[in-house]
């Protein structure tokens, strides 16, 4: 079969994954993560490999309609909430749980006329990004807690430096959310990906807290075998990737010493030696930014990037003794090449690398 750039996404990968985290907070019920196409792996392709979740989250609206469309019955939460009442009788309509984290949400909560939602109450303890101000939140409260059209009231809030243990900004924010949540009469949701593997209070969160409901993690990155911590692997956390991205080589050819590749003469050989051309470009989602010598793995071994990346094809030099052929395929991330080492050489996050991945036709 023929094909340019693609991305083989492995189900048993997706679930391994998530009984790890399970594992890592014990007790808890699991919100998966699947914004933006389940972080460039297909969200319904995702969504159908987790079963187990309890339930998703994304973003926005098209994204839990795209699941419902595709069959998902499990609860959906949508974590910008929705602004205007359009959209928030449709998500209704569809199940969603909503967040809400701001007074304009609020009102259209007041003045919606139909079924009751489940609301995820956003607390901002430090994020600045969404969430009411902590002096804020007992009258909101009181309000969502009064209305005729709250079925459930949960409290949520989102870390911003779970990522770096060293730092007690951690801490801090859940310390403040505390004060609210102590003894809360319903669920609570803190932790993301790195606040559930990296952080102790995490697990000990309900009996410290005393809240009556379920305690919910809420894993991202994790999800697609992806460490949340710099300078660390997802296989250090029994992680495996869930996305092999590859490719096909398309040439082969010999290039003598002095001769440069590619756009702008950015790489010059210094040696006779064999270029390979793989069918793969910032077009397809490898970035064009990836310096020379990043690593691509071909018939078992590292070959370096060799030249600015274009948009449908990039090259490497395969060294003067290549036996490599047209057809062999080539990893640029997955097994044996961890998408955390290649954010490294673009000078970027793994997210970005993974949600950058294209969807384009194969010849």
């Amino acid at each position: 079969m023929s094909f340019g750039a693609r991305a083989v996404i492995r189900p048993d990968a997706l679930r391994h994954n998530l009984s790890v985290i399970r594992q890592a907070v014990p007790g808890s019920r699991v919100m998966a993560v699947v914004k933006a196409n389940a972080y460039g792996h297909g969200l319904c392709t995702v969504a159908d490999s987790l079963t187990d979740a309890d339930s998703f989250a994304v973003a926005r609206l098209d994204e839990a309609r795209e699941l419902r469309q595709h069959g998902i019955e499990k609860p959906i939460v949508l974590l910008e909430g929705i602004w205007d009442m359009e959209d928030q009788t449709s998500a209704i309509n569809q199940g969603c749980e909503l967040v809400v984290h701001s007074l304009e949400q609020v009102e259209h909560l007041e003045a919606h006329a139909g079924a009751k939602v489940t609301v995820w109450l956003k607390i901002d303890t430090g994020m600045h990004r969404l969430g009411f101000a902590l002096t804020d939140v007992p009258a909101v409260l009181a309000r969502l807690q009064s209305s005729p059209h709250v079925k459930e009231l949960r409290l949520m809030t989102h870390f911003s430096n779970a990522d770096v243990v060293e730092d007690d900004k951690t801490t801090r924010q859940l310390d403040r959310f505390a004060t609210i949540a102590k003894g809360f009469k319903g669920d609570v949701s803190v932790a993301n990906s790195p606040g559930a593997f990296g952080w102790d209070q995490i697990r000990q969160l309900k009996d410290t807290l005393g809240f009556s409901g379920d305690h919910w993690i809420r894993p991202g990155i994790s999800l697609y075998g992806v460490s949340p911590f710099p300078a660390s692997s997802g296989e250090a956390l029994g992680l495996r990737p869930a996305m092999q991205f590859e490719a096909r080589l398309i040439s082969v050819k010999r290039i003598p010493a002095g001769e440069s590749v590619g756009y702008c003469e950015r790489f010059t050989t210094d040696r006779d030696t064999t270029i390979g051309v793989i069918a793969a470009g910032y077009g397809d989602g490898y970035p064009r930014v990836f310096r020379d010598g990043t690593p691509v793995l071909l018939n078992g071994r590292r070959v370096p990037l060799a030249g600015i990346v274009s948009m449908d094809m990039l090259t490497v030099d395969l060294g003067p003794d290549a036996s490599d052929r047209v057809g062999d395929v080539a990893t640029l991330w997955g097994d044996g090449l961890a998408v955390e080492e290649l954010a490294e050489w673009a000078e970027t996050i793994p997210y970005t690398l993974l949600c950058g991945v294209m969807h384009r036709e194969s010849a």
